[in-house]
């Protein structure tokens, strides 16, 4: 079997969560802190984006975790993809609520880092994962 190409990403403005030219979009804009290895964002998610009446949809918080596990790896480098992600949901995330998004490096091990990711309103938890990302900088 012959080797795999390899992988390549490029960037452009159409990312579902963070993309400018993306009209379908949640259009969240993160702050990265490269002094602490973190990134963080607040949104607000409409009703476009509910599950079961008047709940944000689990798939679209998942994203969110990811996205933010992504940004906290930015301040390491520039491209990163998601290897492995697990998502704890505490609460259910009401629609129209202000979020705080964060998300925080707790371990690198060479292209690998392991991200601590965090659904917060109002200071109290409302999901939670832990997100293996890889590095692809050469």
């Amino acid at each position: 079997m012959p080797d795999a190409a390899p992988f390549n990403v490029e960037a452009d403005s159409g990312c579902f969560v963070c993309g400018v030219d993306n009209p379908a979009g949640l259009n969240a804009r993160f702050d990265v802190h490269r002094e602490n290895g973190s990134a963080s964002a607040q949104l607000t998610l409409g009703q476009q984006y509910q599950g079961w009446k008047d709940v944000i949809h689990g798939g679209i918080l998942a994203t969110l975790l990811d996205e933010v596990a992504i940004y906290a790896c930015r301040s390491r480098g520039e491209q990163f993809v998601t290897v492995e992600i697990s998502v704890r949901f505490r609460k259910p995330v009401p629609v129209g609520s202000l979020i705080d998004l964060r998300g925080q490096i707790v371990e690198n091990k060479r292209k690998i880092f392991s991200v601590k990711s965090k659904i917060e309103i109002d200071g109290i938890l409302y999901a939670e994962a832990t997100v293996r990302v890889m590095c692809l900088d050469s």
